[in-house]
């Protein structure tokens, strides 16, 4: 997969559709971006994708297989498998719900029959178990004949836990995921893999050697058609250490935080010493389809650093996170902050392209939030209609407003910036933090002849580059 520029994009944020989307790539971003991480396009019931029916078609609203084709053949493809879970209107589980035990899919699903001899879970074992909502980790199902039954669900109750230590599990995923490894993609995100380890009595998160155990399963079956695996986990850094030391490509999640609190208190010192120990074969991230991760900083800034961004945050974000992280608004998670990251930034354009100056040098391949791409405001008034927090961050691009939105000052600083990303050569190869006064970034990368030089004034934002020019086989100077 090259080292260049990604997009994050739904199948129906950047235009209506999958084919309104690839418009839109080809006649604005075609030097801008390399890669795209589609976000699911496939049949679901919840969570905008995130509860999958099936992985065999393409919802029809978006498009085809065919599409999905076209766009893979011109850009690295990034696609999502959620390993967690599946949808509970999927055929699998409403064959359970009409059978019950005697469905050929029972043995799937966590029930708590099978998890416990008495079909009951303690009150002390559900306090342990690592979960992101303010609620026990699972539902109630109710069958036609009147029986109740507890399912193990950690997430939305639109998402039914896989039960990863059954056969049929085994035998239904591998399907897929070889389907899923014949198309264009050169790398499948493997969504909340994390939570897929359980045993009870523990907190169900990450429990090691399952946690390796499943994650080679998953790469055997995906590795024969050249396609790499991407763990998602958003939690404390070292989690991220372990998967890159294991060889998986990982998130850099603790960069989004970490370079607010950069910006806000024109400091490099906290960012420098994560920059030294940060993993090198990973995705590095300002926003995504979800929230501003908090989690992920623990022990990279300190308690008191943190509550001062969090508070800028609110202060320069219009107040969000207080504002929609009442019972009322749905899907919100104390661990993350759900605020475009140009509304984090004040909508400060020198600020903005700072970061996502500071963004490309750091270690890994950088990826783009379509939100992010277009400069775009928190989307208040969408939170209001459909109380989901995370729709701040979720505004859908008509063509038209494409058309707009792509000429602002701060949207072509931004695609010329990306731009040099992906041409300029020195990249990829030695990275080094240069040395600087507190108050500024200094950072570089050189794979001789080619030479790519960072600075940074934090105080005034001002960006700056230094690079080899290959043309003229001199230093030259690029202000972003």
């Amino acid at each position: 997969m090259k080292n260049n520029v990604q997009l994050i994009v739904y199948p129906d944020s950047l235009g209506s559709d999958l084919v309104e989307l690839h418009y839109v790539l080809r006649r604005y971003l075609s030097r801008a971006v390399g890669g795209i991480h589609l976000l699911p396009f496939y049949p679901s019931s919840a969570d905008r994708g995130f509860a999958p029916l099936t992985y065999d078609e393409v919802d029809p609203a978006f498009g085809s297989w065919r599409d999905i084709d076209l766009i893979g053949g011109e850009f690295d493809l990034i696609i999502d498998f959620m390993v967690n879970h599946i949808s509970r209107q999927s055929l699998y589980f409403q064959d359970y719900m009409e059978k019950g035990a005697d469905s050929e899919f029972a043995d799937m699903f966590l029930s708590f029959n099978k998890i416990s001899p008495n079909g009951e879970v303690s009150e002390a074992d559900l306090a342990k178990v690592y979960t992101r909502k303010p609620r026990p980790p699972f539902t109630i199902v109710h069958r036609a004949d009147g029986s109740k039954e507890k399912i193990w669900c950690t997430f939305d109750y639109e998402q039914i836990d896989l039960d990863w230590n059954a056969p049929k599990t085994h035998e239904i995923m591998r399907r897929y995921l070889i389907q899923l490894s014949r198309s264009p993609a050169k790398m499948i995100r493997m969504d909340a893999f994390a939570y897929c380890t359980f045993k009870l009595g523990t907190n169900c998160f990450f429990l090691e050697p399952q946690v390796w155990e499943l994650l080679g399963w998953l790469s055997d079956y995906v590795s024969p058609f050249g396609v790499e695996i991407l763990p998602e986990v958003h939690e404390h850094y070292r989690y991220h250490q372990k998967i890159s030391e294991q060889g998986y490509w990982t998130y850099d999640f603790s960069l989004p935080m970490l370079m607010l609190h950069t910006l806000y208190h024109h400091t490099s010192r906290v960012l420098k010493q994560w920059l030294a120990i940060c993993p090198r074969k990973q995705i590095t991230t300002l926003d995504t389809h979800d929230g501003i991760g908090v989690v992920d900083v623990q022990d990279l800034i300190s308690p008191d650093d943190l509550q001062l961004t969090l508070d800028g945050l609110d202060e320069k974000g219009s107040n969000t996170r207080k504002i929609f992280s009442g019972p009322e608004y749905e899907n919100l998670d104390v661990y993350q902050v759900n605020c475009t990251y140009y509304s984090a930034l004040e909508c400060n354009d020198d600020a903005y392209i700072a970061a996502r100056a500071i963004q490309f040098f750091t270690p890994g391949i950088p990826q783009v939030y379509y939100v992010g791409l277009l400069g775009g405001e928190n989307d208040i008034a969408l939170v209001q209609q459909t109380k989901n927090g995370r729709d701040i961050n979720r505004h859908n691009y008509t063509l038209e407003e494409i058309e707009t939105e792509i000429t602002k000052p701060v949207v072509q600083r931004l695609l010329r910036l990306m731009e040099f990303r992906n041409t300029c050569r020195a990249f990829d190869a030695r990275f080094v933090i240069e040395d600087s006064p507190d108050d500024q970034l200094k950072l570089s990368w050189t794979r001789m002849p080619y030479r790519a030089i960072l600075h940074v004034d934090l105080r005034s934002y001002a960006t700056r580059i230094s690079y080899y020019d290959e043309k003229k086989e001199r230093m030259a100077e690029f202000v972003a």
